[in-house]
C-alpha cells in the first residue's frame, strides 16, 4: 500500500551513530519529528539540536523549508542555530587567534543559510564581524574570511547597507588603497563597496572621496581576473551614483588616464575571455560614456545662439570657400544673403533657415556635431561628398544636412544613446573601446556609407526612406557581426552593397516563405505533427542537458550561479547553487529535487513573481522578456522557483520544453521558427522529383463512374 502524500521516506545520519530509516509525516510539527530521532538514539535535550540537509548547501529544516525534503533525501542532526550562532560569536571574541580563526572558518559555510544567519544578526554579529574587520591586526586569510561571511549575511537583505558605520566603511577604503595586500582580501573589499555604493546615495558619496579613480585604474591593470573585475564594478557604480556633470568629469578623466586604450589591449583583447560579469560592465561603461551625448540629443539649435550661427556658417564655408577667401568680395549684403541661402540648400537643409532643420529632438544640436566633426576630420571626404551632390541633377542628390540629421537618429537608436542600462545586458562593443570619439567616428563612416548606397539604389529625393532603411539594415547587420575596430568595421559595411542586402533579404524570405499551392499546404498540415514532435524532443533533451542561470535580486545584479536540468525519466527537476567557472555539476550533485508531478504552472514575463518585486522601470524591461517561474506545491502553500534565462534563444528554448513537460502548447517564437524551418526544408525533399513540373492551384476532376462495375472482383464468392 502506498504511503499518504505528506509521508516521505528519507534517511537520517548523526556522527558516530547508525543511520536511521524515517518516514516522516509533514502534517507532524518539526520539534516531535526530532524529539523522536533524537530518542532513537538516546540523545536528550532534543531542542539543542536541529535537523539539516546533509548535502549541498547543508541547510537547516524549519517549518517553511520542511516541504522541501522528499523521498529519498538524506538529513542529520546537527546543533541547533541559535546555539551554534552563540558558540561561534563567542569564538570571535577569543583572545586567542586560532579561537577567532576558527571560529570564522566554520562561520562563512553557514553564513549562506537563511536560518543561521538571522539568529547571528540578532546576536549583533555583524557589529561583532565588524569589530574584527576595523580591528584586526591580520591582514592576510582571516580578514578575507572576515570580510566574507560579512558579505554573506548582508546579501540576505535583513539589514540595510545604509546602516553602516562611516568608520567601518572608511576602514574597508583603507584596504582598497593599501599597495601590499593579501590578493584575497582586496577583491572582496571592493565587492563591498560595491554594495555600499549602489544602495546608499550617502555612502556612496563617502566612497567616491575616498576611493581615488587612479587607484582602480591600478587595480584594473594587474593581472588577477577577479581582481580587475571587482574594480571594475566599482567604477561603473560610482559612474551610475554620480550626477551627469561628475560622470562627465570623472569619464574625461579616465579617458585622459588611458583607460580606453587598456581596456581595448589588456581586457577586451586578453589571452582569457571575457567573463560574463566584466562583459556587463563593459556594457554599463559604454552605455554610461554613450549617455553623456543624451543632452546635444535633446537640445534644439537656438536661432540667437551667436556660436551655434557660427558653426552653421563654419560648416558651409568648409564646402564652398576655398581657404583664405570669403563670401561675396564685393557683393551688396542682399546678394550675399541670396548667396548664403543658396549654398545652404545645396548643403541639403530643407529650410532656407537652416536652423529650423535642427530645432527637431532627437537629434537637435547632436547632428550639428556630427556634421563639424566630419568636415574637421574628413575634409576632403565632406568636401567631396557636397559637391559632387550639388553638381548632380536635383532629383538625384543626395542631400548632406537632411542625410545626416536622419543618420544621427539612427545611430542614436542602433547604440540606444539616452535609454537606461539594463541590469544584465552584456552586449558591449568592442569597436566602442578602439576610438576616443567612437560615436562621431561612426558617423563619418555611416555617412559615406550612405552616399555610397544612395548611388547604388539610383535614388531621388522621394527615395530617401527607401535609402534611410538600406542604411539601417546595412548598420545593423555589421554591428552585430561585432567588429573589433573601426577599420574592420568600415571594411564589412562596405562590403554589405545594396545588391548583397537584396540577396540576403531574398535569401531570407525564400526560407521564411513557402508556396501557397494548396496541395503543399495540405502536404504541410500533414508534416506538422511529426515535426512538432521532433521540437518537442529536441527541447526536453535541452532540458536534461540543464542550464547555468544567474541570480537576480532587488538591489543589484549577482555574481552568483546556479545550475538546472531535468532528469533523464523527465520526472524531476534537479538544480542547486555552483561556483563562477566551475565544471557544469553532475546531475547526483545538485541537492534539490522538484518533482514535475508537483508544478502546477508556467509563468513568464510580468506574471512572474521575482519581476513583480522589482517594478516597472524602463530598466526592467529586459528582466520582463528573460523571466519565467514554475509554481508548485509547497504543503498547502504555493512556492515558485524563478529563473533569469540568459539569452531570448535561452528563454524560448526553456519555456517551451516547460510547456512540453506540462502537456501544453509550445507556442514562442523559436518554436515558430524552427517548425517552419523544418517543414520548408522536409516540403522541398518531398517535392525534389517534382521540380519544374507546375503544381496546380486545384486537384484534376474526378472522372464519371463507369457505366457498369462487372470489372470488380466478389471477394465474398469462395472458389471450390
Amino acid at each position: 500500500m502506498a504511503p499518504p502524500r505528506n509521508v516521505v521516506k528519507i534517511a537520517v545520519q548523526k556522527s558516530g551513530a547508525i543511520p536511521q530509516l524515517i518516514q516522516l509525516d509533514q502534517a507532524k510539527p518539526l520539534a516531535t519529528v526530532l524529539k523522536e530521532v533524537c530518542d532513537a538514539w538516546n540523545v536528550t535535550d532534543s531542542e539543542r539540536y536541529a535537523l539539516k540537509f546533509a548535502d549541498g548547501h547543508k541547510r537547516y529544516i524549519t517549518e517553511n523549508n520542511r516541504m522541501e525534503i522528499k523521498n529519498g533525501s538524506i538529513l542529520c542532526l546537527s546543533t541547533a542555530p541559535d546555539l551554534e550562532a552563540q558558540q561561534l560569536l563567542g569564538g570571535l571574541q577569543s583572545t586567542s587567534r586560532e579561537g577567532c580563526y576558527q571560529a570564522l572558518i566554520n562561520l562563512v559555510p553557514l553564513a549562506s543559510d537563511m536560518t543561521f544567519a538571522q539568529e547571528v544578526i540578532s546576536r549583533d554579529g555583524l557589529q561583532r564581524l565588524s569589530t574584527v574587520i576595523e580591528d584586526g591586526d591580520d591582514l592576510g586569510e582571516m580578514l578575507a574570511l572576515g570580510l566574507r561571511a560579512f558579505l554573506e549575511l548582508m546579501e540576505h537583505g535583513v539589514v540595510s547597507w545604509e546602516t553602516l558605520s562611516i568608520p567601518f566603511v572608511r576602514k574597508v577604503v583603507s584596504y582598497v588603497n593599501m599597495n601590499l595586500m593579501d590578493a584575497s582580501v582586496q577583491p572582496l573589499a571592493l565587492r563591498l563597496l560595491e554594495s555600499v555604493t549602489l544602495s546608499s546615495p550617502a555612502l556612496g558619496q563617502l566612497v567616491k572621496s575616498e576611493v581615488p579613480l587612479d587607484r582602480l585604474l591600478v587595480h584594473l591593470q594587474v593581472m588577477n581576473q577577479q581582481l580587475q573585475t571587482k574594480a571594475m564594478a566599482l567604477l561603473t557604480a560610482l559612474l551610475q551614483g554620480a550626477s551627469t556633470a561628475e560622470r562627465k568629469h570623472m569619464l574625461d578623466y579616465l579617458w585622459q588616464r588611458n583607460l580606453r586604450q587598456f581596456i581595448y589591449k589588456n581586457i577586451i583583447h586578453s589571452a582569457a575571455p571575457v567573463g560574463d560579469e566584466m562583459a556587463h560592465h563593459l556594457y554599463v561603461l559604454q552605455a554610461l560614456t554613450l549617455g553623456l551625448l543624451e543632452p546635444r540629443m535633446r537640445t534644439p539649435l537656438d536661432p540667437y545662439s551667436q556660436e551655434q550661427r557660427e558653426q552653421l556658417q563654419a560648416l558651409r564655408q568648409a564646402a564652398f570657400e576655398p581657404e583664405g577667401e570669403s563670401l561675396g568680395t564685393g557683393l551688396s549684403a542682399d546678394r550675399r544673403r541670396s548667396l548664403c541661402v543658396r549654398e545652404f540648400r545645396k548643403l541639403g537643409f530643407s529650410n532656407s533657415n537652416p536652423a529650423q532643420d535642427l530645432e527637431r529632438v532627437p537629434p537637435g544640436l547632436l547632428a550639428l556635431d556630427n556634421m563639424l566633426y566630419f568636415s574637421r576630420h574628413a575634409p576632403s571626404a565632406y568636401s567631396r561628398f557636397v559637391l559632387e551632390n550639388s553638381s548632380r541633377e536635383d532629383k538625384h542628390e543626395c542631400p548632406f544636412a537632411q542625410s545626416s540629421i536622419q543618420l544621427t537618429v539612427l545611430l542614436c537608436e542602433l547604440l540606444h544613446v539616452g535609454e537606461p542600462c539594463s541590469e544584465t545586458a552584456q552586449d558591449f562593443s568592442p569597436m566602442f573601446f578602439s576610438q576616443d570619439h567612437s560615436f562621431h567616428e561612426l558617423f563619418c563612416v555611416a555617412i559615406q556609407l550612405l552616399n555610397k548606397t544612395w548611388k547604388e539604389m539610383r535614388a531621388t529625393r522621394e527615395d530617401f526612406d527607401k535609402v534611410m532603411q538600406v542604411v539601417r539594415e546595412q548598420l545593423a547587420r555589421t554591428l552585430a557581426l561585432k567588429p573589433t575596430s573601426l577599420e574592420l568595421f568600415r571594411t564589412k559595411v562596405n562590403a554589405l552593397t545594396y545588391g548583397e542586402v537584396l540577396r540576403l533579404r531574398q535569401t531570407e524570405r525564400l526560407h521564411q516563405e513557402g508556396t501557397l499551392a494548396p496541395p503543399i499546404l495540405e502536404l504541410r498540415e500533414k508534416l506538422k505533427p511529426e515535426l512538432m514532435g521532433l521540437i518537442r524532443q529536441q527541447r526536453l533533451l535541452r532540458l536534461c542537458e540543464g542550464m547555468l542561470f544567474r541570480k537576480i535580486s532587488s538591489r543589484r545584479r549577482q555574481d552568483k550561479l546556479w545550475f538546472c536540468c531535468l532528469s533523464p525519466n523527465h520526472k524531476v527537476l534537479q538544480y542547486g547553487d555552483v561556483e563562477e567557472g566551475a565544471n557544469p555539476p553532475t546531475l547526483e550533485s545538485l541537492p534539490e529535487q522538484l518533482p514535475v508531478a508537483d508544478i502546477r504552472a508556467l509563468l513568464m514575463g510580468k506574471d512572474c513573481p521575482h519581476v513583480r518585486e522589482k517594478g516597472s522601470g524602463k530598466q526592467n524591461k529586459d528582466l520582463y522578456e528573460l523571466a519565467f517561474s514554475i509554481s508548485y506545491d509547497h504543503g498547502e502553500e504555493e512556492a515558485y522557483l524563478n529563473f533569469i534565462a540568459p539569452s531570448k534563444r535561452d528563454f524560448y528554448l526553456w519555456t517551451d520544453g516547460l510547456s512540453a513537460l506540462l502537456g501544453s502548447t509550445m507556442g514562442s517564437e523559436q518554436t515558430r521558427l524552427d517548425l517552419e524551418q523544418l517543414l520548408t526544408m522536409e516540403t522541398k525533399l518531398r517535392l525534389l522529383e517534382l521540380e519544374n513540373v507546375p503544381i496546380p492551384e486545384q486537384p484534376p476532376p474526378v472522372p464519371p463512374p463507369p457505366t457498369n462495375f462487372n470489372f470488380c472482383y466478389d471477394f465474398s464468392i469462395i472458389e471450390p
